[in-house]
């Protein structure tokens, strides 16, 4: 009668199971298997290096591990330092940081150290920082809720006005126009509004001061924008500004104006228009005389508009004017009968 025995591989795959590798052990192994290859082929190991991208001195390392330590050793291994410094607080500055925490929950390490101070502890700011990182990571420190009480924003919707899309591109004069505003006092004792509307390609500015920034005053600045602009406007960016709402939003849409509105704290979106500004204040209300009356504001306004636009030299535009910069590379744009001449 014969017997059949299970060989002896059986009973080794099943007290040892199979060993899983990571992926970054697995992409070890196969340099390794690659950087063999290699070499039989008589690549030198400086050559092979350079292929796979990796040391001499680390693949050597990797080899001489596995044949130690098998496939394990391909492992990473923990990077952490042999000596590790103590942590030198005493029980005494651990139980009174956790008491004044817990008294005071609101307040950070600093404020922690002056009371410390007052308690007879001497201890910095980092110390009493990790150790209530201590106490927290051992569930020793309870902070206190929070987010219970939340302050719900109203949501105004806007009916016009959009995001500018990413699909818009701005390529002509008039595609895309800025308009911010700032508060001035040119007038003796007197804050007037000052708006500023800049082409964002021709660096055209039009310029005008109101009483109050308001919706209807906006608005009319709208007409005041399409009156004086040499080309066509298709399209207007604002802040998220009260004026630049109600009125002003319905008279964009009856004039066939895109409105683009900026996302909350992002002045930086209105580039242009925001350094516009600070030329204006350098160059016209730092040197203008006060003047009791906005009606002779807004004619010198007017006056440095014009010369602005049609005289002084602009660095971005190659040292050329806004008009010299339109009639040389926009001439189609100009109307037959423009103010610019």
């Amino acid at each position: 009668m014969r017997q059949f025995g299970i060989p002896k591989t059986f009973y080794h795959f099943s007290t040892h199971r199979p060993i899983s590798l990571s992926e970054n052990a697995e992409g070890k192994l196969q340099a390794l298997d690659l950087w063999k290859a290699l070499k039989k082929k008589g690549t030198s190991d400086k050559e092979a290096s350079g292929l796979l991208r990796v040391s001499r001195a680390t693949l050597y390392r990797w080899k001489q591990r596995l044949e130690k330590q098998g496939l394990k050793g391909l492992e990473e291994k923990s990077r952490r330092p042999r000596h590790v410094r103590k942590p030198l607080w005493s029980v005494e500055l651990i139980e009174k940081v956790q008491k004044i925490r817990e008294q005071y929950p609101c307040w950070g390490k600093d404020k922690l150290v002056v009371l410390l101070q007052k308690e007879g502890f001497s201890a910095s700011a980092s110390t009493v920082g990790r150790i209530m990182g201590y106490l927290k990571d051992r569930r020793m420190l309870h902070e206190p809720p929070r987010g219970l009480v939340k302050v719900k924003k109203r949501v105004r919707i806007r009916p016009y006005a959009i995001r500018k899309p990413r699909e818009y591109v701005v390529e002509l004069p008039g595609d895309l126009v800025q308009v911010d505003t700032l508060d001035v006092h040119p007038l003796d004792g007197k804050e007037v509004k000052h708006f500023t509307a800049r082409d964002v390609v021709s660096r055209w500015d039009v310029l005008e001061v109101h009483e109050r920034a308001t919706a209807r005053t906006a608005a009319e600045f709208l007409d005041t924008l399409q009156a004086r602009m040499p080309f066509p406007v298709k399209a207007i960016q604002v802040d998220g500004g009260s004026e630049y709402r109600a009125q002003f939003e319905r008279t964009c849409k009856q004039l066939g104006l895109r409105l683009f509105v900026l996302p909350p704290h992002s002045p930086k979106l209105n580039g242009r228009v925001e350094r516009a500004h600070r030329t204006h204040l350098e160059e016209f209300y730092a040197v203008i005389p006060r003047d009791s009356s906005i009606e002779r504001l807004n004619i010198a306004l007017y006056q440095w508009e014009r010369v602005y636009n049609q005289v002084r030299p602009h660095q971005a535009l190659d040292y050329l004017t806004p008009q010299e910069y339109i009639q040389k590379h926009y001439p189609q744009l100009i109307p037959k009968k423009s103010h610019m001449y």
